[in-house]
């Protein structure tokens, strides 16, 4: 994870921040990633104010720390059939009590205050002159730090168990396996998937459309930040966000046109098409990422699994994984001076990025897509499965 994280924030430019931040960053950056607090503060003398937030989880790095958390829990339960609760919840806690020492010096590492520079114009003038001299800083709070760090690491030791076709399970949870591991499989397939797609598109824009470097931020530090959400909106889902000052969305720069408006705009496909008619095509993958994500959900669930039963399941692991998406998706970023009471100052001094999901049409539509693709993609693995059991003449 430290890694993902360092190299994104390098290509994105924090390695020249001043005080030699960058390993303070990289900290809170690792914090975020596991639904860590960071918060943000500013000071900016008696007649001056400055105010920021940020809401917001890198996915890259998440994803990346979860697969290699998984890996390493699974790793000495392989070959397996059953195993104990107690033998599990001991690799779990051998796992916790590491996990618990870094994030605690994750807290206490990430912190931090920059000074504002507010050049040499008028707006330099005043504040020398009122003694206005803005300082922004980070600091990570420690107890939520250590909390949420935690469940999210119990989350993907729980999820890890789930999903991995040969991980063993205590014999009270056998009964589950059928039913629960296959779509768990399927889902955890169908978001990967929708990274390697992503990662492809990204990778071709940097290669033709030049500036690498933020293409590259974008892959390391967020790119399921951007795909799954997209993913959601080929759905029919709907999200409301806005882009002001600074902040951008280099990738893919569609987003970026439509969400750059002195209000906050609709995101979804027809507002998409407007911009872009190939944005259509968003439908057409969808379809067919959910079509393999059925088949593979019904080829490894039991034989004799009705299509309706499988339909049922797609529909449920679907509704769950957007509304995933919906929580860890959502974006929220701003940063303000105000001198004098007159208001916001502009240019790089004040910013907004928000990025928000309409959760229940989001979820409606998961349902109704779940059922439909769970039902059609059941029916060429029955197939398939006939096929291999009719005895040969």
């Amino acid at each position: 994870m430290g890694v993902v994280a360092a190299l994104g924030l390098w290509a994105a430019g924090a390695a020249g921040l001043p005080d030699n931040a960058f390993p303070r960053v990289v900290a809170a950056t690792l914090v975020t990633a596991v639904g860590g607090s960071v918060e943000l503060s500013g000071d900016a003398g008696d007649l001056a104010r400055t105010h920021a937030g940020i809401t917001v989880m890198p996915l890259s790095v998440t994803l990346a720390g979860a697969l290699v958390f998984a890996a390493g829990f699974l790793r000495p339960l392989r070959h397996r059939a059953v195993a104990g609760t107690r033998e599990l919840a001991g690799w779990a806690a051998r796992i916790a009590l590491l996990w618990l020492l870094a994030l605690i010096g994750l807290a206490l590492g990430a912190r931090q205050t920059f000074a504002i520079d507010l050049g040499d114009g008028v707006l330099g003038v005043i504040g020398g002159l009122f003694g206005a001299a803005p300082e922004v800083g980070f600091a990570a709070r420690e107890t939520p730090t250590v909390v949420f760090g935690l469940l999210w690491l119990a989350g993907v030791l729980v999820l890890a168990l789930l999903v991995a076709p040969g991980a063993p399970l205590p014999s009270r949870l056998l009964r589950w396996r059928e039913s629960v591991r296959p779509a768990a499989y399927a889902m955890v397939a169908l978001l990967l998937a929708c990274v390697a797609v992503g990662l492809v598109v990204a990778l071709v824009t940097a290669a033709t459309r030049g500036r690498p470097a933020e293409h590259f931020a974008v892959i390391l530090l967020g790119l399921p930040n951007v795909v799954w959400p997209v993913f959601t909106i080929g759905l029919g889902a709907t999200w409301d966000g806005r882009v002001d000052g600074p902040f951008g969305l280099p990738m893919p720069h569609l987003l970026d046109e439509v969400l750059r408006t002195p209000d906050v705009s609709t995101l979804n496909l027809g507002t998409l098409a407007e911009h872009d008619g190939r944005v259509w095509w968003l439908v057409a993958v969808d379809a067919v990422l959910l079509l393999g994500a059925a088949f593979l959900m019904a080829a490894r669930s039991p034989a004799g699994t009705p299509a309706w039963r499988h339909a049922l399941r797609m529909a449920v692991a679907l509704v769950l994984t957007v509304l995933t998406i919906c929580v860890v998706g959502r974006i929220s970023a701003h940063y303000g001076l105000s001198l004098l009471g007159i208001g916001e100052v502009g240019g790089n001094l004040s910013g907004e990025l928000l990025l928000r999901p309409r959760f229940w049409s989001a979820l409606g539509l998961a349902a109704l897509w779940g059922l439909v693709t769970g039902f059609l993609g059941a029916l060429p693995a029955h197939r398939s499965r006939h096929r291999a059991v009719r005895p040969s003449a």
